[in-house]
């Protein structure tokens, strides 16, 4: 077996599919399949066939991307490339979805970046590509998704912090420069002038950081359950950032009573809405409480950077049933087969060579909340910008709230916020038709389009008027 901290991939090169890839294994429950499945993961091959395993099961990929990923008469062609970046060995995966029209008018939409988040890759949106997919041949436009650097199947390079402790300024500029000068660079090499930037969790947090950074080159942001966005007590509940993708505290469940496909009737997304969202994800935190011993250390090996993937890493042979277990109930909305892909791909992106995923002590506190919080920072932004919630999200959302008031307060009043039905943190996975008809929407609003509303004692809400979808709901706060 090929070890598992063996850089992922040494030469860039684009993604040549000649056969489908076998059916992923089933998720181990036992220690014989755990062992199993530890033993036949080998790297670099291995996690490019779990990735193209959630692409090709896709109908337009077939149907536009017969190897080398083109056809003459295609609407779109779709490519799968290791970018290389301006530093040696340094390159970002990307899945390049991209319009064959030759008649693409100036004003084509801006080309959209999606962005997943901690410790995830681009995999995990393969239930969003199609539809953007679509918005792309119509729009005749672009779509990208990448992996971060030093996540998913990108370049595993080193990651380290001169800062010292003290200096949080210092720590959370070098963190986010990691990931920032990489996708700036990379945005360097495809030639684009300006992108919409769609980012979860921790990807929406780096959205954020690099537009602040590279204004000119934002042209709007849509941020899905974004991390790091409020101000926090000085300790919070274990962050979920980080605990989401392998080690979930026992008994939380985010979205454990509505399964993925289960669309909801509308809601209001109103103040009491939000407050009721907040109120349950308080049954999860210990604000106030002494710190149990298991916290303690907890706290310590937080800031001494401790990665959550290492416990997976170095479980050998439990690795495996340890991602399974997780696997099996976070993402029980999926079929089957669904889970069984994304386990076989979230196992091995996991067990490559730890990287990005060392950022997360540097930019975050010892819980959920950002060491430099975006409410702060993100009156700068003069581009419309989106906030989306699941509406069983343990993201705080009031930092939503703050901030699309921070936005008006600058002089920004295109900043909105939305809930998405019957979804937690990963709502884009569990309810997509709710979030794609969002994501089209806002891919398409071009300009300043408030309703004028009158405010009642708890509701400042009001459904969408030009979209046919009821599973969200928009909040003005």
């Amino acid at each position: 077996m090929r070890s598992s901290s063996a850089a992922m991939g040494s030469t860039p090169s684009i993604s040549t599919i000649t056969s489908l890839p076998p059916p992923a294994p089933q998720i181990p429950s036992k220690v014989g399949q755990s062992i199993r499945s530890w033993w036949l993961n080998v790297g670099q091959r291995q996690a490019e066939i779990s990735e193209q395993r959630m692409w090709l099961r896709l109908p337009y990929f077939s149907k536009y991307s017969k190897p080398p990923s083109t056809t003459p008469d295609a609407p779109i062609s779709v490519t799968s490339s290791l970018v290389p970046l301006s530093k040696p060995k340094h390159y970002l995966n990307t899945l390049s979805i991209k319009s064959n029209d030759p008649d693409v008018s100036p004003s084509a939409p801006s080309p959209v970046v999606l962005l997943h988040g901690y410790g995830a890759g681009m995999g995990f949106f393969f239930r969003n590509i199609p539809t953007l997919a679509w918005w792309a041949e119509q729009r005749r436009s672009s779509v990208y998704a990448l992996d971060w650097l030093g996540m998913g199947r990108s370049a595993r390079v080193p990651f380290t912090i001169k800062a010292k402790r003290d200096d949080i300024p210092g720590r959370v500029h070098e963190a986010e420069s990691f990931f920032i000068d990489a996708l700036e660079d990379w945005r360097q090499s495809m030639g684009l002038e300006r992108m919409t930037l769609i980012g979860h969790s921790l990807g929406a947090y780096l959205s954020v950081a690099y537009a602040l950074r590279h204004p000119e080159r934002v042209t709007k942001l849509i941020l899905l359950s974004p991390a790091g966005v409020p101000r926090g007590p000085n300790y919070t509940e274990v962050a979920r950032e980080v605990t989401d993708h392998g080690a979930d505290p026992e008994g939380v469940h985010e979205h454990s009573e509505h399964p993925g496909r289960d669309d909801s009737k509308p809601e209001p997304a109103t103040g009491k809405k939000v407050e009721g969202m907040r109120a349950g994800q308080k049954k999860h935190t210990k604000q106030g409480e002494p710190q149990s011993l298991g916290r303690k250390v907890f706290t310590y090996l937080w800031e001494e950077g401790w990665s959550p993937f290492q416990i997976v890493r170095s479980s050998m042979f439990w690795g495996p049933m340890l991602v399974g277990k997780y696997s099996s109930r976070r993402f029980q909305g999926l079929d089957e087969e669904e889970t069984r892909d994304l386990h076989d791909y979230i196992l091995n992106i996991t067990m490559a060579k730890g990287s990005g995923e060392y950022c997360i002590s540097h930019l975050l506190e010892p819980g959920a909340h950002a060491r430099m919080p975006l409410v702060d920072r993100i009156g700068a932004l003069k581009i419309p910008v989106t906030f989306v919630y699941g509406d069983h999200d343990w993201m705080d959302p009031l930092g939503g709230m703050q901030s699309v008031e921070k936005l008006r307060q600058s002089g920004n009043g295109e900043g909105k916020m939305y809930i998405i039905n019957n979804a937690g943190h990963h709502l884009y996975l569990d309810n997509p038709d709710a979030m794609n008809s969002l994501i089209v929407k806002e891919l398409d609003r071009r300009h300043l389009s408030y309703k004028h509303l009158s405010k009642d004692s708890d509701s400042t809400s009001a459904s969408s008027e030009d979209s046919g979808n009821s599973n969200y709901n928009e909040f003005y706060s």
